[in-house]
């Protein structure tokens, strides 16, 4: 479990876990943001423009788009791993220039380190972090249990399944409790029966902890499912087209049971007339197709 010295080095109170999403530092607020890039031509290519959006406090929230409209490039500007071109990302209020505290990144690949077991890749965190190596041991064998790994401390990440390997940098994600989590389709190159699994995990653990959520996918059944609000982006360049409230009630239970439910099937088919024409859009102009 988290100890209240271990919440207090990260700058937080006993009540940041499992608060319910009341911490400030945890909202996200972006306003007006661009992002252009020179492409090896010497060209200039904007990959978002005048991005707006707000992330309350324990809120997850869902963003989907075409291929290629910056939804990534969305999440670089808030985890600080790019500066953008124009306008500006806060966290808590404070301006995001260089490499936001507080917050965890989950990749689309594994991010592991192959040369590290399991365990030594969850501790690594807490570790970098200044927690004492016997306590972040103990801290990384709870969250290895809490993810079903219990059992495999010694094991390498070539030795686990894609599954597995999704576990471990879910338990290295969240055992600095973030306030913040960005998820660029961490589930995307999972077979269906074990994205399932995942999904449902994932919200367990989201639930004990709320931190804040930005989530990238390409699949509109996982964003309905997972999250409190879904954002549409346009095509290139990425902008914010639609903002869809998510009113299925909390805890959502099994995602595939969910998929089922009226109130469901109605939220999906609301939001796939919305993004289904930046997905034509899209696949025109990389067809080389007049839109």
């Amino acid at each position: 479990m988290t100890t209240v010295s271990e919440l207090q080095r990260r700058g937080g109170t006993p009540t940041d876990q499992g608060g319910g999403g009341g911490d400030d530092r945890a909202r996200i607020e972006i306003h007006g943001l661009t992002k252009r890039y020179l492409t090896p031509k010497g060209e200039t290519f904007t990959a978002i423009r005048d991005v707006s959006l707000t992330v309350e406090p324990g809120e997850f929230c869902a963003i989907v788009g075409p291929t290629g409209c910056g939804k990534s490039t969305t999440l670089a500007q808030v985890s600080g791993l790019e500066h953008p071109s124009a306008g500006s990302v806060t966290v808590g209020g404070n301006i995001v220039e260089g490499i936001t505290n507080g917050v965890s990144y989950m990749f689309q690949a594994d991010a592991l380190f192959p040369w590290k077991t399991v365990l030594n890749n969850v501790l690594i965190g807490p570790v970098l972090l200044g927690t004492p190596r016997k306590e972040a041991t103990k801290l990384a064998m709870d969250w290895l249990r809490r993810v079903g790994l219990a059992g495999f401390e010694d094991r390498y990440p070539h030795q686990l399944s894609g599954g597995m390997r999704k576990r471990v940098a879910m338990a290295a994600a969240l055992i600095n409790n973030p306030r913040i989590l960005l998820m660029d389709e961490p589930f995307g190159a999972l077979d269906v029966q074990t994205k399932a699994i995942m999904q449902n995990e994932l919200l367990q653990l989201w639930e004990g902890l709320r931190p804040s959520v930005l989530f990238i996918t390409h699949d509109l059944d996982e964003a309905v499912a997972l999250a409190d609000k879904v954002v549409i982006m346009t095509s290139s360049p990425g902008s914010i087209k639609n903002v869809f409230n998510i009113d299925l009630p909390r805890p959502r239970g099994d995602v595939q049971q969910i998929r089922h439910e009226k109130r469901f099937l109605e939220l999906q088919g609301q939001i796939w007339s919305s993004l289904k024409d930046e997905v034509d859009r899209a696949y025109k102009q990389t067809a080389g197709v007049s839109a």
